[in-house]
This record gives structure tokens, C-alpha cells and sequence, in this order.
């Protein structure tokens, strides 16, 4: 009865596909760029510029600075807003800007920023600031547990978004020097696709708040920041259909020179290695980068330890990031077609959580990706057939208990 019960509460309401993952598109085309804009029912927006931030000593100094010169409204929404030095930092800065009369909003995971702390919440209430917490666990909501907001955003008047892997705790200041600082990437976005990271936030906002988000503070009239066209992504189980892996499957379907993807949490369904191994049998080339033993997450760990096979066994790259946690979540596809965002590689990302990434099709951005993929490799391990064969009997008793509970990753 227990396992039932289990079972009912925490399967996944959103299901990949089945067919139509073909690959008679290429990224060049212009076919894909429309067919992942509808697909996503996402369109592509003109005029904006994008900056991408390596680690903590990169992108919390302009957050910071951003949330300083806000003259109307700052969003927040964080999967992870733990106490700590930068949790206090972001309190008196957020603090400061509410007593001078901008709205500030910040919508918290539940369970994700229950580790922020009694402290920095009266701060922050104190000087004005409004706090919502999604899906708060209750005995009503117990079979929306596995619902949680594991989106990154920050929205400085409308105009100026900073969104990425990173949230708000320790782990993530610094360079990624040691394991207790955490390797990660942000990106700031200037411009009209900022838009639909607030319309994002707004949506979850009134279903936990019912408060609806309008006007020009919210939603300014943006004139062109850039040339860059980007295609913003919000993902959503709610659905029934997960953008997010629409994303990921189309454009690894449509790739014919080079896949580089960088994932924490990287557990493919069976569809997703079939397209992984398809695009490798056509002659692309694949590399996954993944975390390595700094992993904080068991049940990722061993599930993704356990599906190398096949991926191996098709000569697919599989690199695991060492010295510490490898944490952004980025795609590169034939150098053209890029991904950054919020989105884990596996079941929770697709299947259970609200997420954003976001999209461009632009050499020069794509090219300084795989750049700082190169350099990432230089602190992985490549994982052969021979070594993940030898791996020992209780390692394999791990995987074993840890499929049980794959959709859960």
C-alpha cells in the first residue's frame, strides 16, 4: 500500500515522445529554427545582447549591481536561496532597494530555499519586500510534492535578466577553486526577450499568490539592447508536454557535425539515448560532460553511472568533471545552436519541475561556449568501456537500488 501510494504521488505527469524524432532537419536550416519555435511555442525575439558569466566572482558582482540601480521592480524566482555570506548580501541589497520604493518580489521553492533562514526572511519583510513560497508541502498538496520551481531567474525593471544554474548560497562564490565552491555559469540577458522569464515568474506568482503582475514596471516597451535573436523557453509539467525536452530532442536530432552538452545531472531515457546514438552513428560528434564523484546528488549519481553503457559502447564522450561540482547546464550544437538555462538532463528537470532556458543561434556566443567547454575538459576524467566495466559488485548494487527510483532523479 505504502509503494502504491508512493508510486501515485510522485509519477510524472509529463511523458517524452515516442515518434517524430527523426533527423531530416539540420540546425542550419530554417525549417529547425521554425520548428523549434513552434514545437516550444516559443517565438524567436530580435534585439537583445547576451553576456555569459563564468562562477560566482563573474556573475554575483553584477547581480548585485543590477539589483543596486533598479528603479521600479526586481523579480526573483529561486529554486535555492540558502543563509550565508551571499544570502546577506543579496538581503541588504534587495532590503535596500524596497525601502527606496521598488517593488520587490521573490518567489522561493518550498523545499529548495527552506534552508534560507529566520534572519534573512524578517530582513527582507521587514524593509517591504514580498516573499511567496511555491508549493508549500500541506496535506492537500501531496500530489503536487514532486511539482517544484527550479527556475533561476532574476528581472531588474523588466529590462535586464540574469538566469542560469546558479542560485543564492556559498557554494556558489568564488572560481570554482575546491570542492566548496561550485563550477557554474549565468548569463545576463538584456532586452525584449527578458519578457517571458517575466511572464514566468508572473504565472507562478499568482498561483501562489493570486496576485496578477501588470504593467509597464513589469513589462516596459523595450527598444533594441542588440542584434542577438533569442528564443526563450519556460518549461512546465503542467502541460503535459515538457519544453525543456522538446528543446534538448530536436536539437540533438537535428546536429550533423558536434553535440556538446555540460549536465550535473545527466540520466537519459531510453528515447534520449536513442537519439544520442543515432546522432553518433550519422557522424556527429558526441560529448557529454557530467559531475564526477563531487556530487552531492546519490540517486543522480548512480543512476547516470549506470546508463554509460551504451553510450560507450556507441563511442560517445563521456567526460566527468573533477575537484569539484560541475553545475551549469548548457547544450552546443555544429557551433551555430546553443542552449543555457535551468534544465538537468533527466526526469525531474522534464518531467516534474518548472524551468527556463534560454536559446540562440549565433556563432560567435556558441563558439565562446565550446570554448569554455575545451578549458572544462581540462579538469575532467574521460570514462572508458574498460574502466566502467570493472567497476566493482558494490557499485553495482547502488545502480541497482537506484533505478527504482530514476523518475525521481
Amino acid at each position: 500500500m505504502a509503494m502504491a501510494l508512493f508510486s501515485y504521488l510522485s509519477a510524472p505527469v509529463e511523458t517524452p515522445p515516442r515518434f517524430g524524432l527523426d533527423h531530416e532537419m539540420a540546425v542550419e536550416s530554417d525549417e529547425f529554427l521554425t520548428s523549434i519555435a513552434g514545437a516550444t511555442g516559443s517565438p524567436f525575439i530580435q534585439g537583445n545582447r547576451i553576456e555569459i558569466l563564468n562562477n560566482g566572482d563573474e556573475f554575483y558582482p553584477p547581480m548585485l549591481e543590477a539589483i543596486a540601480e533598479a528603479q521600479a521592480t526586481i523579480t526573483m524566482e529561486a529554486y535555492i536561496y540558502w543563509a550565508g555570506e551571499i544570502g546577506h548580501k543579496f538581503a541588504a541589497a534587495l532590503s535596500e532597494r524596497a525601502r527606496a520604493g521598488v517593488r520587490v518580489k521573490l518567489l522561493l521553492d518550498a523545499i529548495g530555499s527552506s534552508d534560507i533562514g529566520d534572519e534573512i526572511v524578517r530582513a527582507l519583510e521587514q524593509a517591504g519586500c514580498q516573499i511567496a513560497w511555491y508549493n508549500p508541502i500541506r496535506w492537500y498538496t501531496l500530489g503536487r510534492i514532486n511539482h517544484r520551481t527550479h527556475r533561476k531567474s532574476l528581472i531588474i525593471d523588466g529590462r535586464v535578466a540574469f538566469t542560469g544554474g546558479a542560485g543564492i548560497a556559498d557554494e556558489w562564490l568564488g572560481n570554482a577553486e575546491d570542492k566548496q565552491h561550485w563550477r557554474d555559469i549565468q548569463i545576463r540577458l538584456e532586452g525584449p526577450a527578458v519578457t517571458p522569464l517575466q511572464t514566468g515568474f508572473a504565472q507562478n506568482w499568482l498561483e501562489s499568490t493570486h496576485e496578477l503582475i501588470s504593467g509597464p514596471e513589469y513589462y516596459p516597451v523595450h527598444e533594441p539592447a542588440g542584434a542577438l535573436s533569442v528564443l526563450t523557453i519556460m518549461s512546465s509539467p503542467v502541460t503535459g508536454a515538457s519544453n525543456a525536452r522538446t528543446l534538448y530532442y530536436l536539437s540533438i536530432t537535428s546536429a550533423r557535425r558536434a553535440i556538446h552538452i555540460a549536465n550535473p545531472y545527466f540520466v537519459p531515457d531510453p528515447a534520449a539515448l536513442d537519439t544520442l546514438i543515432d546522432a553518433k552513428k550519422r557522424g556527429v560528434d558526441v560529448r557529454i560532460m557530467v559531475a564526477g564523484e563531487c556530487n552531492e546528488n546519490w540517486l543522480s549519481r548512480r543512476n547516470a553511472v549506470r546508463l554509460y553503457g551504451r553510450l560507450l559502447d556507441a563511442d560517445i564522450e563521456i567526460l566527468e568533471y573533477e575537484g569539484t561540482l560541475l553545475h551549469h547546464k548548457t547544450m552546443v550544437v555544429d557551433g551555430l545552436w546553443a542552449t543555457i538555462g535551468t534544465s538537468n538532463f533527466d526526469s525531474r528537470s522534464f518531467a516534474h519541475n518548472e524551468e527556463n532556458n534560454v536559446c540562440f543561434y549565433d556563432r560567435d556566443l556558441a563558439t565562446e561556449l565550446d570554448e569554455i567547454f575545451a578549458e572544462d575538459v581540462k579538469r575532467c576524467t574521460r570514462i572508458t568501456r574498460e574502466a566502467w566495466r570493472q567497476r566493482g559488485w558494490f557499485w553495482k548494487l547502488q545502480e541497482f537500488i537506484a533505478a527504482f527510483l530514476q523518475e525521481q532523479v
